[in-house]
């Protein structure tokens, strides 16, 4: 997997798709890959290990590249190490056709052992040049290349998005999906193929998002879209509802700081339009059910990957506060290998940023075929989890492009705090209470504000974590969770090994590992176990640990325990980790940029997991 684009129309082709390819560098990669079909109707192919930057190097300025047809793509490698000899795209033995794809063929052994038996010879470890060889031998069948994808694919077993090309068929792109996203741009005599909006926004908003089992045929004049059954499909145009202004940095380093400082807005969008001050509670207009199925629920399930779990397990300790239902979070990748216990009125909750998280979608459809409701929250309009949910919510953060994520993070836990007041209005709580929350969400993103002030603060205190090889979070209640995602942030972009602990259980372990060299990142709110977890902390300062603590303004305690204090703006509750995690994203970001890493790109991450 990871970025896919294709051209098809009157412009000259390699310098479009190289252009996709750029917008979809925050998706992370290893190596990057182009395959134009020329004006002497010649396929041309050109790879390389690494950055756009040295696919740049290695394309050619002559005519041999000028075209009008193109495929181009970004891998992250699953099949076979990340070198040019396995990089996209990948060819047939006749040179004929390339093939791009994101995805797994997991029966691809069995097919690569029967087109051995057929002559086939294999030059790279991946699944990928297996279906380029399959589509080829359908092709000396058929001698069409449309029915030749087609057929291919039905034999299939696996997840692809994936476009052809072939020097046959110089008038042709043919692209397909199961499972991994694939969009269709519409643009003037010109159209586009590619696994994000965000690699043709500058060309076209009018896209067309492809359903599992549909397979697209284009040419300069136009498209027909069928099913793998060959069954016409008429598909809706969607517009896309964001601008390239979102993908831009400005006066930003990096994108991750960018959206950081975003997320008075992102927050903001989350709950904007969702306060029922009449009735002291929130409306959640997509969500497909009535406030009468909504009472009924005795149970939830919230099914999430990484940081998104995360936000999950902050959603249950809110929603069994404020709502009185009991909340199971489960990972994805193994909710549907354990079968799952869904008790009647239950709802399932399944949480991804990109809405193509591959496990969440599988766990998803495993709730579904056992009859359970399921409910989406993602960011990204059109997705699959957007698309086949029963209801859902948008979290509106808006173009997430750093791979660490961090407003969509905090968009989520908006969501589920307003889903835990809507729940918990038709139940245990107070018109009082729910007025309380909608004042003190409406104050969150100036206290946000406030927050990212601190960040040239925070920048020095990152300098005492730079040299660090180990480092451990804590909190109790609400904030281990938040815990958890500071120290998963510190490990994606600054590859120091970081654990998220609740905070009483130190004494069961991990106190052997605290000394002078081991930072120890704290969360101590005044809250109603503040007391127990400034006892938990008096541990780590009596071993000499070297503790950085997040404090509600005006602590004076904390400052005699500490080597640093970051200190920020009270606030009730179920609303504290939307705050409390942003000094964690920002001390991350500082360590990591200090260190002098590529914050937006970590090493063998990818920004959507569309595998298993």
């Amino acid at each position: 997997m990871c970025g896919i684009v294709g051209y098809i129309g009157k412009k000259n082709a390699i310098s479009l798709v190289v252009e996709g390819l750029k917008r979809l560098e925050y998706r992370g990669y290893d190596s990057a890959g182009v395959a134009i079909i020329n004006k002497s109707k010649d396929l041309k192919v050109y790879k390389a290990e690494g950055k756009i930057i040295e696919l740049e190097k290695v394309i050619p300025t002559n005519d041999e590249i000028i075209g009008n047809i193109g495929i181009a793509h970004t891998r992250w490698a699953t099949h076979g190490q990340p070198n040019k000899k396995n990089s996209h795209p990948h060819i047939d033995n006749s040179g004929k056709i390339a093939i791009v794809h994101n995805g797994i063929i997991e029966n691809y052994r069995v097919l690569k052992t029967f087109l051995e038996e057929k002559g086939f010879s294999f030059y790279s470890e991946t699944d990928t040049e297996v279906l380029a060889n399959l589509i080829s031998f359908m092709e000396s069948e058929y001698h069409n290349l449309e029915v030749s994808v087609r057929e291919a694919l039905i034999k299939v077993e696996g997840t692809f998005g994936l476009a052809v090309i072939s020097s046959d068929y110089p008038g042709q792109i043919i692209a397909a999906r199961r499972g991994s996203p694939l969009i269709l741009g519409i643009g003037k005599e010109e159209y586009f193929i590619a696994s994000d909006v965000s690699a043709t926004i500058i060309h076209t908003k009018d896209v067309i998002y492809l359903q599992d089992n549909e397979m697209v045929v284009l040419t300069q004049t136009g498209y027909t879209i069928k099913t793998l059954k060959n069954e016409i499909v008429e598909a809706k145009i969607d517009k896309v509802d964001w601008d390239i202004s979102q993908m831009e940095k400005g006066d930003y380093k990096h994108f991750m700081l960018k959206e950081i400082f975003e997320q008075p807005t992102s927050v903001g969008n989350a709950f904007r339009g969702r306060l029922y001050d009449n009735l002291s509670t929130t409306r959640l207009g997509g969500i497909g059910m009535s406030l009468s199925e909504l009472r009924k629920v005795k149970k939830i399930q919230i099914i999430g990957c990484g940081t998104s779990w995360h936000a999950a397990l902050i959603g249950k300790n809110i929603i069994e506060q404020i709502a009185r239902i009991p909340v199971e979070v489960e990972y994805a990748s193994e909710y549907r290998y354990r079968n799952p216990i869904i008790p009647e009125d239950t709802i399932v909750i399944v949480i991804s940023q990109s809405g193509e998280t591959a496990d969440t979608l599988a766990a998803m459809r495993e709730a579904q075929a056992r009859g359970a409701k399921v409910f989406g929250i993602t960011n990204v309009v059109g997705s699959t989890i957007a698309r086949e949910t029963d209801g859902g919510v948008y979290s509106h953060a808006g173009s997430e492009i750093g791979v660490a994520s961090t407003k969509a993070f905090t968009s989520q836990i908006t969501v589920l705090g307003l889903l835990a007041v809507l729940l918990g209005r038709m139940t245990n709580m107070s018109p009082i209470d729910g007025m309380e929350f909608i004042k003190e969400i409406r104050k969150i993103p100036k206290k946000i504000e406030k927050i990212l002030a601190l960040n040239d603060d925070i920048r020095e205190i990152a300098k005492s974590m730079v040299n660090s090889t180990n480092a451990l979070y804590l909190g109790r209640g609400v904030h281990y969770p938040v815990a958890l995602e500071g120290a998963l942030k510190l490990k994606e972009i600054s590859y120091i090994h970081a654990e998220g602990y609740p905070a009483a259980e130190m004494k069961h372990g991990p106190l052997a590992l605290i000394d002078e060299n081991m930072p120890v990142v704290a969360i101590a709110l005044n809250d109603s176990i503040y007391d127990k977890i400034i006892s938990n902390l008096q541990e780590v300062k009596a071993r000499d640990g070297q503790l950085i603590i997040i404090a509600s303004e005006g602590d004076k305690l904390v400052k005699k325990m500490a080597k640093h204090v970051i200190y920020i703006p009270d606030t009730i509750y179920a609303l504290q980790p939307i705050l409390s995690v942003i000094p964690l994203q920002l001390l991350a970001y500082h360590v990591a940029d200090l260190k002098g890493f590529n914050v937006d790109q970590p090493r063998n991450l990818a920004k959507s997991v569309t595998v298993e």
